[in-house]
This record gives structure tokens, C-alpha cells and sequence, in this order.
């Protein structure tokens, strides 16, 4: 296991289940693979493993793999999904996969998970619930915005709190679209496609 240097770039690593997404694997076979030292990682002091990104690509250049779509996945939407509830994670993830805008969809369990690994997937669109064990929603739309990589990312947040709630708890940061649970899945096409529209036109007036 190695130890961190502070001059590797945050994006030069990864957690445990973004590197299971990359290679296609179990987060299980990825922790054997680490014990195995044919993954090179460190774990932090709070017990969060990263994963070395430089030899998850040596491992899949070694096994004959195709490149992640991470590396492949110029004019997609990328989008980070962080959602602690099973069903909804699943139907949102569903979605994306048949989604007629071309979407690639990540998904994240926790906000602990999402900040791990936020850097390394450095998303379009963040798309996390309120209430999570942890770090919640609130904490973890705080944290990003006030990181400059992530400006210019749209953020929609999935919630079954009132407006009332949310005040109380401090609202949310300006420019974040609110979805009030249950999930309207209608309503995401238009949202991916309007987003893939304004990043052509975006391009196009650069």
C-alpha cells in the first residue's frame, strides 16, 4: 500500500467504487487486487482507500481491456448520481442507461462516497437526495461549491423535504435546481437534453 505524497493531483486517484465502475469489476474483486498489489493504493487517515488512477490503466492495458468510458466519452453528459435509497437509485440509473441523450451515469451510495471520488469524475450535473446518513446533501452541495473546479456544474437536488425544511436547514446553494420526490422521469429527458444543448451552444460561441 502506498503512502500519499501531497504533489500527486487529487485526480490521479480514485476510491474503491469508482474504480470497480472503470474496470468493470466487483468493489470486492478491486479490494483483491489492492492486496494483491496489482492496484497500487493508500488509505487515507480516516480509513477511505484510493486507488492509484495511472495503475487502473496499466491494469487494463496489461489484460487487454477496453479503455474506461471515462476516457471515451467526449460529447456525453456526465452525471453523478449520490442517492442512499436503493429504488430510486436504481430507476434514475435505469434511466440514464436508455436515455435518449447520450448520458453516462455514476453512481454513488453516500456524499462521503461522492467527495472521495468527485475530483476524479469531474462531473457535468450532481444529482444527490437531502437527507443521507453522514455527509448529506446539504454538507456535500456546500463542499463542491465552494471548490472552483466545480463551478461551472449544474446541480439538482432529489428531496422529499418541504421548501420550509430546507430553509430551515440552511437552504441551498444559489443556482440549484430542487425535484420534489416521488421522481418525475419525464421530466429528467428534457432536463439532460436542454443541458446538452446549451453546452453546444456554449461550444459553438467559445
Amino acid at each position: 500500500m502506498q503512502t500519499h505524497t501531497t504533489q500527486e493531483s487529487l485526480e490521479d486517484y480514485c476510491g474503491t467504487t469508482y474504480a470497480a465502475k472503470l474496470l468493470g469489476l466487483s468493489v470486492g474483486t478491486i479490494q483483491t487486487l489492492v492486496e494483491k498489489n496489482e492496484l497500487q493504493a493508500w488509505k487515507t487517515q480516516g480509513g477511505h482507500r484510493r486507488i492509484s488512477m495511472p495503475s487502473i490503466r496499466e491494469y487494463q492495458r496489461k489484460h487487454n481491456m477496453l479503455m474506461s468510458t471515462s476516457e471515451h466519452r467526449e460529447g456525453r453528459l456526465k452525471v453523478l448520481l449520490v442517492e442512499d435509497d436503493a429504488v430510486t437509485r436504481d430507476m434514475i440509473r435505469d434511466f440514464c442507461s436508455r436515455c435518449e441523450t447520450p448520458v453516462d451515469c455514476t453512481v454513488m451510495s453516500s456524499g462521503l462516497e461522492a467527495l472521495i471520488d468527485m475530483a476524479s469524475i469531474n462531473p457535468d450535473v450532481l444529482i444527490a437526495d437531502l437527507n443521507m446518513p453522514g455527509v448529506d446533501g446539504f454538507e456535500l452541495l456546500r463542499t463542491v461549491r465552494q471548490t472552483t473546479q466545480f463551478n461551472r456544474m449544474t446541480c439538482l437536488v432529489i428531496s422529499a423535504l418541504s421548501q420550509d425544511d430546507i430553509a430551515t436547514r440552511g437552504g441551498l446553494p444559489e443556482g440549484t435546481v430542487f425535484m420534489a420526490k416521488p421522481v418525475n422521469m419525464q421530466w429528467f429527458n428534457g432536463f439532460f437534453t436542454a443541458l446538452i444543448a446549451g453546452r453546444n451552444v456554449n461550444k459553438q460561441t467559445a
